[in-house]
């Protein structure tokens, strides 16, 4: 009887390069039972590299500005074009990769509140002198007059622009629809809600459903618009005002308000009696919060001189940005390719910073790349353990910043301890226990 039996030659299984036959594997788990335990150190020697690597802070652009930097806009047609405004109206364009400006102007008098981009790459600049005024970066010379001008009859405290149309909405003491293709300066509508005569702080187009605006004033109200009806949809009254808001852009219907009480809120405009989320963990009022473009992540700025970045489904920060040297933080973004985050500070930095504070850009060989995947999903699969979620957790903060989180722990405790002497003692059903997602919703109106 002819017997064949298969033969392979043994190049075929050896490295390219080398004479060492490759030995199979036998992944029979009785094989190796020190297999969970050899995860387990390398998972935390990752854990502990990853730490030891963390360096977020990339540099500060250029020479700063003179003055504070209190407002952000991207190009939403540029990876690497944004622009940001100073306390003192000066208005800056910034190239990200060589870290320079590349244009500048004197936008307004005094601070400039609010910026944004057209849908032809030109930049609309509002500020407190009452006026709204369109630059023109890329076609005109640094320090060039406007090419239109606005005004309005009290300071201007935002502006947002429309994704498809060319209307732009700014914010007074009402919500004014600008179109910028007509010659005239008079607003095409004008919202507010019948009963508030408060200032409006803060207003956002939505990106999805681009007919949607909202916005923040200083009556602790969050309104909702919807320009088809030139009319309010909606209202909410918080505990305390809110300074910021931003559209998910992977999800229409949320958005983000970031609250004068130390906390960010996520609503549903479509149930807004309570929160989506609780972000806590500022320890002063959060001056700017922007969503990332995936959607998944937040960052937020605050006036406890702190950027934090935020996992949209957990209530606390997993990670916390500050230098020596950083002032009151008064606005941040996330970059278009949501691998860097950007900070404006009182002290007139622009500050870049990694997303991932251990992470780092630059081609990686295939190999490197295999490492760090493998690192990852160890240390998500270990990230329960005591000593591996410790590491992980740790974060050197600032004493002002530590020693208040301290005291403000104990005034929530003292708080919540209070509310629930009061509902022990009192007649059953009386006193009902409100879920944190619900405390911060005083009233709400249709």
């Amino acid at each position: 009887m002819k017997i064949k039996a298969l033969s392979r030659s043994t190049s075929s299984h050896q490295a390219p390069g080398s004479n060492v036959a490759r030995m199979p594997r036998n992944l029979d788990p009785a094989l190796h039972p020190f297999e969970r335990a050899r995860e387990y150190t390398r998972a935390l020697q990752a854990t502990k590299l990853e730490r030891m690597f963390a360096a977020p802070f990339i540099a500060s652009l250029g020479q700063g500005h003179v003055d504070g930097v209190y407002s952000f806009a991207k190009d939403p047609e540029s990876l690497e074009h944004f622009a940001s405004g100073s306390g003192d109206g000066v208005v800056k364009v910034w190239d990200l990769p060589s870290q320079e400006e590349i244009w500048h102007g004197q936008a307004h008098e005094n601070i400039v509140k609010g910026m944004c981009w057209t849908r032809d790459k030109r930049l609309l600049t509002c500020g407190s002198d009452k006026t709204i005024k369109l630059f023109d970066p890329y076609n005109t010379p640094a320090g060039s007059a406007p090419t239109a001008t606005w005004l309005g009859q009290s300071a201007f405290t935002g502006i947002t622009h429309h994704r498809s149309l060319p209307s732009f909405a700014a914010s007074s003491s009402s919500i004014f629809i600008y179109d910028v293709s007509r010659s005239s300066t008079t607003p095409t509508q004008t919202l507010g809600w019948p009963t508030s005569v408060e200032t409006i702080t803060a207003v956002s187009f939505n990106q999805t459903e681009t007919s949607i605006l909202a916005s923040t004033a200083t009556d602790r109200a969050v309104i909702l618009y919807d320009l088809r009806t030139s009319s309010p949809l909606h209202r909410t009254v918080l505990t305390l005002a809110s300074n910021a808001i931003s559209w998910n852009p992977m999800e229409a219907f949320n958005f983000a308000v970031a609250n004068e009480d130390h906390n960010i809120y996520i609503f549903d405009m479509r149930q807004m009696k309570r929160a989506l989320n609780v972000l806590r963990d500022h320890v002063a009022a959060v001056m700017d919060v922007e969503f990332s473009p995936t959607g998944e992540e937040l960052v937020s700025a605050s006036y406890d001189r702190t950027v934090r970045l935020w996992d949209r489904a957990r209530g606390h920060s997993r990670d916390i940005y500050h230098t020596k040297r950083m002032q009151r933080v008064f606005a941040c973004a996330w970059t278009p390719d949501a691998n860097y985050v950007l900070s404006g500070s009182d002290d007139g930095n622009v500050r870049l910073w990694r997303a991932r504070a251990s992470s780092r850009q630059g081609v990686k060989s295939f190999r490197e790349r295999q490492k760090l995947e493998y690192d990852d999903a160890l240390k998500a699969r270990y990230a329960h353990m005591p000593e591996i979620r410790r590491i992980a957790r740790h974060r050197h903060l600032p004493k002002q910043v530590k020693k208040a989180a301290e005291i403000k722990g104990e005034e929530i405790k003292a708080i919540k301890r209070r509310e629930e002497n009061e509902r022990r003692h009192s007649k059953k059903g009386k006193v009902r226990r409100r879920s944190e997602r619900e405390k911060m919703v005083l009233a709400t109106e249709q």
